[in-house]
């Protein structure tokens, strides 16, 4: 019962990560369109939240495969690029 205790923690992490990536990606598909300055930043914060949640799980191997790992780090690249263009022509 454990070892299924512990899958389900795993997955559970992983779906936390996952939805950290996908909010932030909405806030900063927000923001780019709105150029508004506080939503800006909040999606700088939701950017850097869920990238310190991938970090954390990775560090303690919380169930992150090396393919979710990977993905989760291209669409943290692709936000935060978005968003700095989006700053860069403020």
């Amino acid at each position: 019962m454990k070892q299924r205790d512990l899958g389900q923690n795993e997955y559970d992490e992983l779906k936390q990560i996952e939805l950290a990536i996908q909010s932030a990606e909405h806030m900063v598909g927000q923001a780019t369109r709105s150029m508004d300055e506080e939503q800006l930043e909040a999606a700088t914060n939701a950017l850097q939240d869920a990238r310190n949640q991938l970090k954390k799980a990775t560090a303690f191997e919380t169930g992150v495969d090396q393919h979710f790992f990977e993905m989760s780090e291209e669409l943290l690249a692709k936000a935060d690029h978005q968003l700095k263009e989006a700053k860069d022509k403020e």
